[in-house]
């Protein structure tokens, strides 16, 4: 049994499928894997999605040490976010998925125009 988060797991699998029981988790982790981004970038990627999904989706990978928040002072405010060392651990598990989709998709889909991101 292992404890993480107050939940209560079986096996560390499970904490995986609770961490990214959503798409948008791993796209966030996926679109900063390669670098630094503003809230507005991600929301630009990201569509469709409401800037409150997005908003909770960030709040909910920066408690889990997965991504860094940095807000300037600045007027208009700016806030920039980027994978911690956690979350770049990640970029290995991610690419392995690309690549895995990749095949699916050619096996078993129809290419309509090549990947744009």
């Amino acid at each position: 049994m292992i404890k993480f988060n107050n939940k209560e797991y079986s096996s560390s699998s499970e904490i995986f499928f609770d961490i990214f029981n959503d798409r948008l988790k791993l796209m966030i982790i996926w679109y900063l894997k390669n670098s630094t981004l503003r809230f507005k970038e991600l929301f630009e990627y990201l569509q469709p999605i409401t800037k409150k999904t997005l908003t909770i989706k960030l709040k909910e990978l920066e408690q889990l040490n997965l991504i860094h928040r940095k807000a300037f002072a600045d007027v208009p405010p700016k806030v920039e976010y980027s994978l911690t060392e956690y979350g770049n651990n990640l970029k290995p598990v991610i690419d392995e998925i690309l690549i895995w989709s990749q095949t699916y998709a050619k096996t078993f889909g129809e290419t309509i125009s090549e990947d744009l991101k």
